[in-house]
């Protein structure tokens, strides 16, 4: 009886695996052409289209269209994919156990075929090597000097940190950027051609004008920004990809106010390149050398150890005792040692810069016990794209030997939305994380909500405080961290290691100390320069920091002479502006920026690249463009209307009008000195002047 079950339990799996096979090579078949394809009848087919649909592995929707034989479409959901694979891994060994048996029947001897591996879990044992990308010290030295003649990428800060991922075995299964096949899979449902688990677009963005130099089959070089060969790549796959349905799937949304997703549209290049690599050798880092570990120099560090079981900390931020208390509690629940793994590479624009982070965890380390915690550093490029970003910094943790992995409440999100709501809800990560764990290979550690509880003096998970309403309650958010530091004001030592706070002083001093930029925008001719000169005066009459004007035409003339008037040199010459800026403000001085800076999107390029050091404040000169052509005291808006400048701004070109500057001056009927005054009042209540 046992076995006419176990028979039928393996027909049914059969006929599982092929209506899922079909499913997916042909989705827009009809019933009956499915029906037919599989050998069963139509009632049969519907039976199993419905027990599928209500397990969760496919989804049906209907179609429009006169014919009702074709009026369903059918797609596979990640979990149905997964059963795919699970299905054609069992159908294969089956398949692979038969031949052999029928081998040893025909010929008295066995295959000698290996076993098959399940080809989402390559690599079972967490201490044991992974394969690398890099050939040999002897081949690199040879492959240098023959990729010297290759046409060569220079790599942008994102692809480097990709790159050596890629290479060290990081982003294992991955053997180079993906091809097109493999992208549209991770995009629609994370999973890769040939069926593994893999959630984040890795992919070469260049720009149209260097893809269409190539041919598919070419080998080109992949340098770093100072022109150091890292490695060559074959040049499989050329496409333009669809930016937008990549930030509806992969992010959530296509919503500018994603930093991926408008790092994809106005950063990434227009056109991907997908290929195999060939590592020659890691990008160099000059800092904290003794910290950065490949996933095999880990691997081999915990087997010397003895360490079987490791837990890893993802963190972008600075360690306070709320998160001591939490890795305690999360290598304890596991019965694991502790791998601190903070990110080094890029992470959200505004966050503390990395030396100062790490700066924060060296001086904190020794809070830890030395024989069951280490340190090391991840330089990896963050997406900040929530539930997926989860899954992926798992597998990646999981590639450097790691057995189990924290996973944070509202895990890598980026915050807010253009409707001022979460992108992603608080527990979504987890909740995708939970259900891909299996398949991860690694255990995820819920992170607990942690908060000082001040009459037992202690830190205790929030939901878990029986007695909260005859206890007192404390906790710091980021916000109000940020505030006290911009301020000067005191941060209790029961929130934070004094340590730490020092070394976050020392980066962010208070915001009257600090140097900032102040970004005027508007029309030509609306007055930008005029209060821009008085706005210095005023600050230089103050005293206690430089100022520098950076004016529209003086930087036109000693900056960007050779320049034109297009969008693409307009945008250069502003971006310009925005890196003179940057390094006025990270060194404590006050930049005054006055040019048009028409585009949005270059004007938040420059807010970023700012607020990486300091405050940026824009004002919009909101002077009407019938004002601006009625002072037209250089006369070009006369030239404009006569069609002998091309490209001018508010006449044939557009302007994009800021939606939310810290500031918004009328010129009209206003003098000079009371619109400086304007913006002399607001500096003062962020904090960035004393009166």
């Amino acid at each position: 009886m046992s076995s006419v079950l176990a028979r039928s339990n393996s027909s049914e799996e059969d006929l599982l695996f092929r209506l899922l096979r079909q499913l997916d090579a042909a989705p827009d078949a009809s019933q009956r052409a499915t029906a037919l394809a599989l050998g069963i009848s139509l009632g049969r087919l519907n039976a199993q289209l419905r027990a599928a649909a209500d397990a969760g592995l496919i989804t049906i929707t209907q179609r429009p269209g006169p014919d009702k034989r074709q009026r369903f479409a059918y797609s596979l959901t990640s979990r149905g994919a997964a059963e795919k694979m699970r299905l054609t891994d069992q159908f294969l060994a089956r398949k692979l156990a038969e031949y052999n048996a029928l081998h040893a029947e025909l010929t008295g001897t066995a295959s000698g075929l290996p076993p098959l591996k399940h080809r989402t879990h390559p690599m079972q044992n967490n201490l044991s090597p992974i394969p690398e990308l890099y050939v040999s010290y002897e081949s690199a030295q040879k492959l240098k000097v023959e990729a010297a003649d290759l046409t060569s990428w220079d790599l942008t800060p994102r692809q480097i940190c990709d790159l050596e991922l890629l290479m060290n075995g990081g982003f294992s299964p991955l053997k180079g950027f993906l091809g097109e096949d493999d992208y549209n899979g991770v995009v629609e449902n994370m999973r890769l051609a040939d069926g593994a688990l893999w959630p984040m677009p890795i992919t070469l963005d260049v720009s149209d004008t260097f893809a269409e130099s190539l041919e598919l089959g070419q080998d080109i070089a992949l340098r770093d920004q100072e022109g150091v060969i890292l490695a060559t790549m074959t040049v499989t796959d050329r496409w333009e990809p669809n930016k937008s349905r990549e930030a509806e799937k992969v992010f959530g949304a296509d919503d500018d106010a994603h930093p991926a997703v408008n790092y994809l549209h106005n950063t990434a290049g227009k056109i991907y390149l997908g290929g195999p690599i060939t590592g020659i050798q890691q990008p160099v880092h000059y800092d904290f050398r003794g910290r950065r570990d490949t996933p095999n120099e880990l691997r081999a560090y915990f087997r010397k150890l003895g360490w079987r079981k490791v837990v890893a900390f993802q963190t972008r931020n600075p360690l306070h005792r709320a998160h001591q208390e939490l890795t305690f509690r999360a290598a304890k629940e596991a019965q694991a040692n502790l791998l601190i793994h903070p990110v080094v590479g890029l992470t959200k624009p505004g966050d503390v810069d990395h030396f100062t982070r790490v700066r924060c965890y060296e001086a904190v380390l020794d809070k830890y016990p030395a024989s069951t915690t280490s340190m090391s550093l991840l330089n990896l490029a963050m997406r900040m794209a929530g539930p997926r970003e989860a899954v992926w910094h798992g597998l990646i943790r999981k590639n450097h030997g790691c057995t189990h992995f924290i996973v944070g409440r509202d895990h890598a999100g980026p915050g807010k939305n253009s409707a001022g709501e979460d992108f992603y809800g608080p527990y979504d990560a987890q909740d995708l994380f939970r259900e891909h764990q299996d398949e991860i290979g690694i255990e995820m550690v819920d992170f607990k909500h942690m908060v000082y509880v001040q009459e037992r003096a202690q830190y205790e998970p929030n939901d878990e405080i029986a007695d909260r309403d005859n206890v007192t309650i404390l906790n710091i958010s980021g916000t109000e961290l940020r505030r006290r530091l911009a301020e000067g004001l005191e941060i209790p030592e029961w929130f934070s290691f004094p340590e730490v706070v020092q070394e976050l002083r020392r980066t962010r001093p208070p915001r009257s100390k600090q140097g900032f930029t102040v970004f005027f925008t508007g029309f030509s001719g609306s007055g930008k320069s005029t209060i821009a000169n008085a706005l210095m005066v005023k600050l230089m009459e103050m005293g206690g920091r430089p100022v520098t004007l950076l004016d529209g035409d003086l930087v036109r003339k000693n900056l960007s002479s050779e320049l034109g008037f297009s969008k693409e040199h307009r945008d250069l010459n502003i971006r310009r502006i925005g890196y003179v800026a940057s390094e006025i403000t990270k060194n404590g001085g006050i930049a005054i920026c006055a040019p048009i800076a028409p585009y949005a999107t270059t004007r938040r390029a420059v807010r970023e690249d700012v607020e990486a050091f300091g405050a940026f404040v824009e004002v919009h000169v909101a002077t009407s463009i019938e004002e601006c052509e009625r002072r037209d005291r250089k006369g070009l808006y006369k030239l404009a209307r006569e069609g002998k400048i091309k490209e001018f701004t508010g006449i044939s070109d557009p302007y994009d009008v800021p939606e939310n500057p810290e500031l918004r001056v009328e010129t009209e009927g206003t003098d000079v000195d009371n619109c400086a005054h304007q913006v002399i009042l607001k500096l003062e209540s962020m904090g960035l002047i004393k009166a």
